[in-house]
């Protein structure tokens, strides 16, 4: 994949560096707590708090372009209207963000990262994904959860088209797993044969990052 420019630093990664190495909002729950869908040390909020790296790109869908490339036998590159003609997938998910708040009852339309796969056919090697952003952000994930019946390429939220803020005009959604792991303004998807630390599992932050098994820190 091309390389990207590295994120800037922000107060918020300052913060977010400074709490990995306190080991920051880690509860040590066994348990699920009385609402099964809120992982532990969770709390729902209402609205959709914003967080970014303190850049924001702006990418016109003329511009936008997904590279998806790596170990697969036919990589590709999507523009806007080549991605849009693929099946789209409506879903309903919860969000999960590693700073411990927690949204329910999200509607997310968009491309199946399963649909995407099948089109570039991943080769037997590969078991990992890097996912890069716009903004110059990456995040890895195992293959297996890239491919959840319930990840996506996310266009649309709650009916409307995904906001600049939030990452539009598309983002990855992986809603198992802490939202930092949802790549927001992607740009690329890079399959791998070994595992690569992201941008926050280099500061301190979990490989994976299943809220129910509280992995937030490395």
């Amino acid at each position: 994949m091309d390389d990207d420019t590295p994120p800037p630093d922000s107060k918020l990664t300052r913060s977010k560096q400074r709490w990995a190495s306190e080991q920051k909002f880690l509860t040590g729950a066994v348990s699920r707590p009385e609402d099964e869908r809120l992982p532990p040390g969770q709390h729902l909020v209402r609205d959709w708090p914003v967080l970014d790296l303190g850049r924001q790109p702006d990418v016109s869908h003329e511009r936008w372009r997904l590279k998806i490339g790596g170990m697969v036998e036919h990589p590709v590159t999507l523009d806007w209207e080549a991605f849009m003609a693929l099946p789209q997938t409506n879903l309903r998910t919860d969000i999960h963000c590693v700073t411990t708040w927690s949204r329910y009852d999200n509607d997310w339309s968009g491309v199946s990262t399963r649909d995407l796969l099948d089109l570039v056919m991943p080769r037997d090697e590969a078991a990992f994904v890097m996912l890069h952003g716009y903004d110059g952000y990456t995040t890895n994930v195992p293959l297996a959860d890239f491919a959840a019946p319930d990840a996506l390429v996310a266009h649309g939220w709650q009916g409307e088209p995904l906001t600049r803020e939030h990452g539009g005009p598309a983002r990855l959604v992986i809603p198992h797993l802490y939202f930092w792991k949802s790549a927001k303004w992607i740009s690329g998807i890079e399959l791998l044969g070994a595992d690569k630390a992201g941008f926050w599992e280099v500061n301190g932050y979990h490989m994976r990052g299943d809220p129910w098994a509280e992995e937030r820190y490395g």
